[in-house]
């Protein structure tokens, strides 16, 4: 293995372990990591079991099978390696974000996994238009071209996904990780446009954003259809704000 670089800053490295991971700002004993292939697949598929979670999801087949978690770890897990790397060769703008699982520390030192949240970049071109509507006729176009864009491009568009273990709803956690993520790993990545989107029921998802500086662009009734039923969506964006 080559020599790991010594600044890695704002994120950590286990001693043990040498993972690095990224501690919330206002929640220092929960940590994001990178996905472990090895070992999340049976909590990941407990929890997406759970009607109270997948219920406000758009991709998780249903019933959600150990099967699926294994199959979804292999493919993030070589998604974010690249990017792991990049740092560990001292880059100090890298391809996107390698954290994914939110891990709550205990007195111990082990920790649980208890939540997700996924900055990856945007592939949702219907939602990338600048007006009030969804812009289904260049969703295609849109997507390919923001996929194109070189690493660190300031004008790539990113999308959040999450999902929070039940225990832990209430205690300002997501909020917390979206906050982490966008102030202070967001430099790493050049950030500077987020679009996010929640169906119109899921009240706790649209105020985490909210209380993020997300500002609402578009609700729109039966956008997509999910599991055999028309949901609609509400689209949020975030632009870095800038200092003149």
């Amino acid at each position: 293995m080559s020599r790991l670089a010594e600044n890695i800053a704002p994120c950590e490295r286990n001693p043990q372990t040498k993972e690095i991971f990224l501690r919330l700002r206002k929640n220092p004993n929960i940590i994001l990591t990178p996905p472990r292939a090895t070992t999340d697949a049976p909590k990941i598929a407990e929890y997406l079991q759970d009607p109270r979670i997948y219920e406000f999801l758009v991709s998780p087949p249903v019933p959600y099978l150990l099967e699926h978690a294994e199959s979804w770890l292999a493919r993030v897990t070589n998604e974010r390696q690249p990017i792991v790397d990049e740092l560990d060769e001292g880059r100090q703008v890298v391809g996107g974000c390698p954290f994914q699982y939110l891990r709550e520390v205990k007195p111990d030192g082990t920790d649980e996994l208890i939540g997700s949240i996924d900055l990856t970049r945007c592939p949702f071109g219907h939602l990338m238009g600048n007006g009030a509507e969804l812009d289904w006729e260049n969703a295609e176009a849109n997507a390919k071209i923001n996929m194109e864009r070189p690493a660190g491009d300031p004008e790539i568009v990113w999308t959040i996904g999450d999902w929070l273990a039940p225990s832990h709803h209430g205690k300002g956690i997501m909020t917390d990780a979206v906050d982490t993520l966008l102030n202070d790993w967001g430099v790493r990545m050049n950030l500077h446009r987020v679009i996010v989107s929640a169906f119109p029921g899921n009240i706790g998802s649209i105020k985490v954003f909210q209380k993020n500086g997300f500002r609402t662009t578009n609700i729109t009734d039966d956008a997509i259809e999910v599991r055999g039923t028309k949901r609609g969506l509400h689209t949020l964006e975030w632009r870095l704000k800038t200092v003149i």
